[in-house]
């Protein structure tokens, strides 16, 4: 009878532990439910021109993307526009040392469904690529690098200047040989820093089935564990504050910890019981207690962590993991200039012109068609020359006849001077978004142009002509599988060169691609005159 009553006991002892335990996360959620609405609220409110900046820009625009929140499209609309509006002022160079506001841009588009790939016609990842510039900054450089190729599944990009190309490996290996004694990592010094570590963390937790990785983030668990403050929550440089605990919490989130794991329980209290410690209902998270108005950097911190929790809470990906984003769809403000009266049609001003070398050429129409109009012009008087190759500024040079484009603005090339004759050509491609380098300072006018470059550039003179250019990733494989050698292409080709096909600026009847191979001088005026005609200005 003793045992019966011991095992009933027993049992009501456990059903009433897991009822509180039930009440308890019930109202743990209710909480964490709430905070997020009024938080959202608030950064819509007071970020109402979201921007590439690290405050007042990409996070409001991450944490509000990946939330439950109605938030409005045209919210992330006006993000994208002025985005890029800044990509064209400053020549798709945000950085020349701080790689991570490339990452940070790439995360914010891939959470909104945008191309990170193809933003203004800029490669937001491409950077991405160049090992020494992204490491330059530190642990944080590769950290966030990592972050942003990983949250869409990204190839890591060929960045053809690159003095060292990257991996994802060599980024781990990077982060991992930072680590400090005590299982954590900082910026600076011999003592592991909670923010720091949380990030290193957000990023290794994709290589996990790595067992070097596992060991190290089994190491800095315990670190973060053993740094947790009595409340709940964590300091940095021995102040506690509210982005210490944002970014602890969102490291357990990626790692799959439940934030009451009992090693992260200090006093009953949780990081997130820690975090709501600097909040203030609908005015957003104060940066440390005593601070007498809230703070919009650890707010916006803040509030991502919050939605990473909520997400976890309730099944789905984590916060960095953006493989459910569906693509948004196409606005028509998505070039890298305001297009309204900007393309011209060119007029006829030499009719009859021709040449004695284009006959028997297939493109011998589409040659004429454009020298008369003084968009394309022979290598002499009476000879074109239609199987010889063509360079980077030849190309800018047609593109910019071709569309009747004037305006001029800057130009940030060391090897484009103002006595050569592709000066302003360069000059006002580059500006309207047709052209990039090959680097931050340098455009190769000289460098012959492939087949897949030039299906970049004419996709970016489609958009001048306010022509849908978007190809789905799905529709990208389906065109180009077609051919024998699309795997030699460029994955960052790849969207131009399927809307190449399938718009029939570039002949679908081939056998191959060629991808890499040097495009004729014949070749780019068929694309050019198709183009030109899809946009009906012939």
């Amino acid at each position: 009878m003793k045992k019966v009553r011991r095992a009933l006991c027993l049992f009501l002892c456990m059903v009433f532990t897991l009822g509180i335990s039930a009440l308890v996360f019930a109202a743990d959620k209710s909480r964490l439910d709430r905070a997020v609405e009024k938080t959202g609220e608030y950064i819509c409110k007071t970020v109402k021109q979201p921007q590439i900046s690290s405050i007042g820009g990409e996070w409001a625009v991450i944490g509000l993307a990946r939330s439950d929140e109605d938030i409005p499209q045209e919210y992330f609309e006006i993000y994208c526009k002025n985005a890029e509006k800044q990509l064209k002022e400053c020549g798709g160079v945000l950085s020349d040392k701080k790689y991570t506001e490339y990452s940070r841009a790439a995360l914010a588009f891939t959470a909104i469904g945008k191309d990170p790939q193809s933003i203004g016609g800029y490669n937001l990842l491409m950077p991405l690529g160049d090992y020494e510039k992204t490491i330059w900054q530190g642990v944080n450089g590769p950290i966030w690098a990592l972050i942003a190729l990983d949250s869409g599944k990204y190839e890591m990009p060929e960045n053809k200047d690159a003095k060292t190309q990257a991996t994802r490996q060599m980024y781990v290996d990077y982060i991992l040989s930072c680590q400090l004694d005590d299982g954590g990592w900082a910026l600076t010094g011999d003592k592991a820093d909670a923010d720091v570590t949380g990030m290193a963390l957000q990023a290794l937790s994709r290589y996990m089935e790595n067992e070097n990785v596992k060991n190290a983030a089994d190491r800095a668990v315990l670190c973060l564990s053993k740094m947790q403050n009595a409340d709940g929550g964590f300091s940095s440089g021995g102040i506690e504050n509210a982005e210490s605990c944002a970014q602890v919490m969102a490291a357990l989130c990626e790692l799959g910890i439940n934030v009451d794991d009992a090693r992260f329980v200090k006093n009953g209290k949780t990081v997130f019981d820690g975090l709501m410690e600097y909040y203030t209902e609908e005015k957003g998270f104060k940066h440390t207690k005593n601070d007498s108005e809230t703070n919009l950097m650890a707010t916006e911190q803040a509030f991502y962590a919050l939605v990473s929790l909520q997400r976890i809470s309730e099944g789905k990906n984590s916060l960095y993991d953006m493989s459910d984003v569906k693509m948004a769809e196409k606005t028509t403000e998505n070039t890298v200039y305001e297009n309204s009266g900007v393309v011209k049609k060119k007029e006829i001003i030499n009719e009859g012109r021709t040449f004695a070398d284009i006959t028997g050429c297939e493109s011998k129409a589409a040659i004429e068609a454009l020298a008369q109009r003084g968009i394309i012009n022979g290598k002499s008087e009476n000879h074109f020359e239609p199987y010889a190759t063509m360079t980077r500024a030849e190309f800018a040079a047609i593109a910019v006849n071709a569309l009747g484009l004037t305006e001029k603005g800057s130009e940030p090339f060391d090897d484009v001077n103002e006595n050569d004759w592709y000066y302003d050509v360069v000059r006002i491609a580059y500006n309207y978004g047709i052209v990039s380098g090959v680097s931050e300072t340098r455009f190769n006018p000289n460098g012959i142009i492939s087949r897949e470059e030039v299906s970049a550039m004419a996709a970016r003179c489609a958009k001048l002509c306010e022509i849908d250019t978007e190809v789905s990733a799905d529709r990208q494989r389906d065109v180009l599988s077609a051919f024998t050698d699309y795997n030699e292409a460029s994955k960052w080709a790849w969207s131009s060169l399927a809307f190449c096909f399938e718009g029939g600026i570039l002949d679908d009847s081939v056998l191959e691609i060629k991808p890499k191979e040097a495009v004729s001088r014949a070749e780019v005026a068929q694309m050019i005159y198709n183009l030109l005609e899809k946009a009906e200005l012939l």
